[in-house]
């Protein structure tokens, strides 16, 4: 007689097989790692709807900051002020690298920074429902200090996740990531709109709120149930001595380089297409989101996949040149745009998701490999306070600054717009510096093929007729 209870465990075992069991069978990863990264995963999740709430530039702050009086430079300094705080990741990459103990920041600073995102929403029963100065600017230092705390964040959870995923496996493993936060992101994103619409505008922001501080509390809570692993080896960084390396460090230097210029191109009218959708287009926060966050999903579901196929096999710089290239173009739908039109904001996020989700999803797998293990804190705190300040803050307030200048001068009125002409500005400039800067990157191992096999990769396979 057969044994039933060896075949209750092939059964088991065949029903419980996912794309990350046999990731995770290819790298021989033990238990405690594979709970860890799916804690991991879990948290990201909990982060991700997070920020679809909060955030600077969210629809629910962006109607948030518009209900308190803002315009072109505060909704600038709005967004451009989490990039600014990006600064105190030097210190805090220092205090993570000497102790060892990310789990402590995550579950202490983070888990306060996240905490006080539940506050944002009562900012406009300060003192009546006027909009006022006053409450403009609360907003605005709150978010500076949300933003200082948060910085710790980053520090710790990527190169906890790069210790735990081994590299073989890493681009597959965000991969799949991607494509499970962009459905969560779909349908939490629909939600948020319908809330943000219907609900009464002296509680709404209120609600919402609460729910995006909860959900970052509870990202910061996955990582407590994530194992810690510890670098192999071990050693005193010194600021100063970690920076020169990574100026030598060349390929370190020339990612930096090329995503610092990318960063501020992108944010250069990035940054205000929101509210341009909103304030000049007239759409509501459903059509933003629908065109906006939800078409942006449903591309990343469907090519992400590819993408992370593409990044181990091709390797990542040959992904970051052509995710760069189409994903650079697209702001050009909105010279199109005209009230009422939501074809420039579909399409924009449509077409443009399909190529800066793989664009993104090679640049974070840089950042790992061209980073050593004993220092990889420093590195991605350097990495990210040049490209948050250098690149998203300067490029958003450069942006704000040129909208303000042309407002005030009275130039490009009617149809062809101020903001027209900076997405005009934006895209010449993301475009050139792609062509430029991406070529020259130096190739590591696993950059292989070209881009024409990386598009093979990307686009559908044909089916063979007998």
């Amino acid at each position: 007689m057969m044994n039933l209870s060896f075949l209750k465990r092939r059964f088991s075992a065949s029903l419980g097989k996912g794309p990350l069991d046999t990731l995770y069978d290819e790298a021989h990863l033990e238990k405690p790692v594979r709970r860890g990264l799916n804690w991991i995963m879990g948290g990201n999740m909990f982060g991700t709807l997070h920020g679809i709430i909060c955030a600077g530039g969210t629809a629910a702050m962006v109607g948030l900051a518009g209900e308190l009086g803002a315009g072109d430079m505060e909704f600038g300094l709005l967004v451009a002020l989490p990039q600014i705080a990006a600064l105190m990741q030097l210190p805090f990459s220092m205090l993570v690298n000497k102790t060892q103990k990310r789990k402590i920041w995550l579950l202490t600073i983070g888990l306060f920074s996240r905490f006080l995102w539940m506050f944002f929403g009562f900012l406009p029963l300060l003192g009546g429902m006027e909009a006022n100065t006053m409450k403009l600017y609360t907003l605005i230092t709150l978010l500076g200090v949300v933003s200082i705390c948060g910085s710790v964040i980053n520090v710790c959870w990527f190169p906890w996740f790069s210790d735990l995923c081994p590299i073989r496996i890493r681009g597959r493993w965000l991969s799949f990531r991607d494509s499970i936060l962009a459905v969560g992101s779909l349908l939490f994103g629909l939600l948020v709109a319908y809330m943000l619409d219907a609900l009464p505008i002296d509680s709404k922001y209120i609600v919402i709120f609460l729910i995006g501080g909860a959900l970052g509390v509870m990202d910061m809570v996955c990582f407590g149930f994530a194992p810690e692993v510890k670098p192999a080896a071990s050693k005193k960084i010194q600021m100063g001595k970690t920076m020169v390396e990574a100026l030598k460090n060349k390929p370190f230097r020339q990612l930096t380089i090329m995503w610092t210029a990318w960063c501020f191109t992108a944010n250069l009218s990035g940054a205000y297409l929101t509210p341009y959708a909103m304030n000049t287009m007239g759409l509501n926060f459903m059509q933003i989101t629908l065109f906006g966050t939800v078409a942006a999903s449903v591309a990343t579901i469907i090519i992400v996949p590819r993408w992370g196929r593409a990044l181990d096999q091709y390797g990542a710089r040959n992904v970051m040149l052509l995710g760069c290239i189409g994903a650079s173009l697209t702001p050009l739908f909105y010279l199109i745009s005209t009230p009422g039109n939501v074809l420039p904001t579909l399409l924009h996020n449509l077409v443009g998701a399909l190529f800066w989700c793989g664009s993104n999803l090679a640049a974070n797998n840089m950042q790992l490999s061209t980073s050593p293990d004993d220092s990889r804190p420093t590195y991605i705190a350097i990495y990210s306070c040049v490209t948050a300040l250098a690149g998203s803050a300067l490029g958003t307030m450069v942006g704000g600054w040129l909208l303000e200048w042309w407002n005030a001068s009275g130039w490009f009125v009617g149809f062809f717009d101020r903001y027209k002409v900076l997405i005009l500005l934006s895209v010449a400039l993301r475009f050139g510096f792609t062509m430029l800067l991406v070529p020259r990157m130096e190739k590591s191992k696993s950059d292989e093929g070209n881009l024409r096999d990386v598009l093979h990769m990307l686009l559908p396979a044909k089916r063979v007729r007998y």
